[in-house]
């Protein structure tokens, strides 16, 4: 189509929506914002005639690069190392996609604009498409794969893993609270806009470098839809912006949006990057330096800056703090730590890292050695079924963390956490941040204003409670991360799959049983939370416990 005749049928589609007059629509989900002076236009304009035949073509390279890889038997040089950490990643990602298709339809109702209707339907159909062919690609890893245990059940198991429910709060988060907020402001202006360029663009160089060059394929495929994604997010960014009332709604959802976006994103996709790789050439930029380049600069400098000439606050406060949170607090590190620690719990083995991984760390963040080194030797050496217990409960000078109620990413930065007794029930925060999200922005009233659909952070946020007082073993079996024999996890602390090494239900039912942090700060006393709470703040790096009083 030419550009003329595709203006002019967007032209056309404008006219067939309408208004129904003859009943009062419901609002199933509704949003605080108004939208009373807005300008209503559609910056990137596409119409389904145009848009079918060319995401057939992408589907038709995708399509033909994973026949491409059977054939030339990618399978056979890929690291394993990479695909382990692909069965975590690839059964969350899917519920991202589909959670911002849903997305799309709390806008029609909420956002007064039929132009930029057009563009979320399009959107929507961009993420079922995106979640197929991620999932397709997951289907051909585990057809093809050495290890296929972990890939065939992902889809109904990360959703109750130790680390994967971390994912599915994350992708709840576009569909849940206040429309604007959720589909708009937390998925198009934070999540597509900025971590995307790490998750779609970052990672599938990392893919690439190990030997996997069917991810890149798919996700360059996913990230080319993304411009579409985001000229919708700035398109009702400005419409909000226009009616002055919004602007504190707007400055609440920004912080929130960033804050929560960071702890989850970068402490998924800082591991993979970081600790799912085999590439450990000097020059490769570490997950500090891509964050740097593609976060804080392409996205902090150069979009949401200049957003303060329409008057609106930005959080700088928050997003130096991310940037001190992955550089000095070794954020990313912790993360990849405490996936490591509960390896039992999930549905992938997490190879130990080695002498070259050391050097590697060591030249990329100065005195990494120091803080971490001692803690992977000791899971190189418990990796090996030799009558021990696995790691977690083993004396390593690892306290084991709390989890952070808003975000579900454990109080990893010790000195940071922070604790409350919110609803009734004591919380632990890993940040002020988190804190202000649960106690302050997720409330029917915020600053004096009413905001009714907000709604609230509840329920059993974390994994721990859910398993308080089970065995191990029983645990690992109701979760279903069990190979085919009955008794082998599907999870090891190694790559080796010779039978006589790979741990079994029988090595965790000697192991003291789970305790929920959350269930036993609940049982202290006063005086035994206000000394529990001083001496989680002396911890870590690394974990380790507080240092002796002097």
């Amino acid at each position: 189509m030419s550009r003329q005749s595709v203006a002019k049928a967007h032209q056309k589609i404008q006219e067939l929506s309408w208004e129904p007059q003859y009943h009062q629509p419901v609002s199933q989900y509704g949003t605080d914002y108004t939208f009373q002076k807005a300008q209503k236009k559609d910056p990137l304009k596409q119409v389904l005639r145009s848009y079918f035949p060319m995401q057939e073509e992408k589907d038709h390279r995708v399509y033909g690069a994973q026949d491409g890889a059977i054939r030339g038997n990618m399978f056979r040089q890929v690291q394993e190392r990479w695909l382990e950490w692909q069965k975590l990643f690839l059964s969350i990602i899917p519920l991202p996609e589909i959670s911002a298709a849903r997305a799309m339809p709390l806008l029609f109702r909420t956002v007064p604009n039929p132009e930029l209707h057009n563009g979320q339907a399009i959107q929507m159909i961009d993420e079922v498409r995106h979640s197929t062919i991620q999932q397709n690609l997951k289907r051909l890893y585990m057809n093809n794969y050495i290890d296929p245990a972990g890939f065939n059940s992902s889809l109904r198991n990360f959703q109750n893993d130790y680390c994967g429910t971390i994912g599915r709060q994350f992708a709840e988060g576009f569909i849940t609270g206040d429309a604007i907020t959720a589909a708009s402001i937390y998925l198009t202006i934070v999540a597509e806009t900025a971590f995307t360029n790490t998750l779609f663009v970052a990672m599938p160089a990392e893919a690439a470098a190990n030997g996997d060059y069917l991810l890149p394929t798919v996700f360059h495929s996913v990230q080319s839809d993304e411009s579409r994604h985001i000229s919708n997010g700035y398109a009702t960014l400005l419409m909000a912006l226009a009616d002055e009332g919004n602007h504190q709604l707007l400055e609440r959802d920004l912080r929130y949006a960033w804050w929560n976006n960071h702890r989850v994103v970068d402490a998924a996709i800082g591991t993979f990057i970081e600790y799912g790789t085999k590439d450990r050439r000097k020059d490769r930029e570490s997950y500090a330096e891509m964050w740097r380049r593609w976060i804080y600069d392409d996205y902090y400098r150069s979009y949401l800056v200049p957003l303060e000439k329409y008057g609106l606050v930005i959080p700088h406060d928050l997003i130096e703090e991310a940037w001190n949170q992955i550089w000095n607090k070794g954020y990313v590190h912790e993360v990849a730590q405490f996936f490591a620690t509960g390896w039992l719990a999930n549905y992938w083995r997490i190879d130990p890292m080695t002498d070259k991984d050391f050097e590697w760390f060591e030249y990329k963040y100065p005195g990494w050695y120091d803080k971490y080194g001692a803690w992977w030797e000791n899971y190189n050496r418990l990796s090996k079924v030799n009558g021990h217990h696995p790691i977690v409960a083993e004396n390593v000078d690892y306290v084991y963390p709390h989890r952070c109620w808003t975000c579900m990413v454990p109080c990893l930065v010790r000195e940071d956490m922070v604790m409350d007794k919110v609803d009734g029930q004591w919380r632990t925060y890993c940040s002020e941040p988190c804190h202000w999200t649960d106690a302050t922005a997720f409330r029917p009233t915020y600053q004096g204003r009413e905001t009714p659909n907000m709604g609230q952070l509840i329920g059993k946020r974390e994994w721990e409670t859910l398993y308080h007082g089970w065995n191990w073993a029983d645990a690992v079996s109701d979760m279903g991360y069990v190979r085919d024999d009955g008794k082998t996890l599907v999870a090891q602390p190694h790559l080796d799959l010779d039978p006589k090494k790979m741990w079994t239900l029988d090595h965790l039912r000697r192991m003291p049983h789970i305790a929920s942090p959350n269930v036993v700060l609940n049982e202290m006393s006063d005086a035994e939370r206000q000394a529990f709470a001083a001496d989680y703040n002396r911890q870590g790096p690394a974990g380790r416990p507080a240092p002796a009083a002097s």
